[in-house]
């Protein structure tokens, strides 16, 4: 029992030491760096840019910031919701404004380029077994 004990003090002690000598630097990828470089608006969480007026006028009128911040769409993907929510939710039309909101959400709501982030893909073309 004394030699268990001993063990594992030692092994604590060395797992503390290793990581102090590491400085417990986490890793980030070009794509962290590039999210943590941005500055946020405080009152909405959406990236400060020149157009963020315009997105606080037109989007956050009806509805969160978040529901910005949680899709990546296309440009081609952000003009189809636009037209969605005007066919359905009575948007206006946003006139020479639109090419400014696209590039504002194209720029900093497009699609993601993360590495691997530990999941596998998802199954192509599963085959299911008749039960």
């Amino acid at each position: 029992m004394k030699y268990l004990f001993m063990l594992s003090a030692f092994l604590l002690l060395g797992s503390v030491a290793w990581t102090s000598q590491s400085g417990n630097k986490p890793t980030t990828t070009t794509t962290q760096a590039w999210a943590d470089s941005v500055k946020k608006d405080p009152e909405t969480g959406l990236a400060v840019d020149t157009n963020l007026p315009l997105i606080k006028a037109h989007c956050t009128a009806c509805h969160s910031s978040k529901l910005i911040t949680q899709n990546h769409f296309t440009r081609t993907g952000w003009v189809d919701k636009i037209r969605w929510m005007q066919k359905y939710h009575k948007l206006w039309d946003l006139g020479p404004s639109e090419v400014a909101v696209l590039d504002y959400l194209e720029k900093y709501y497009g699609p993601s380029k993360q590495t691997f982030d530990g999941r596998r893909k998802p199954l192509e073309k599963p085959s299911w077994y008749k039960l």
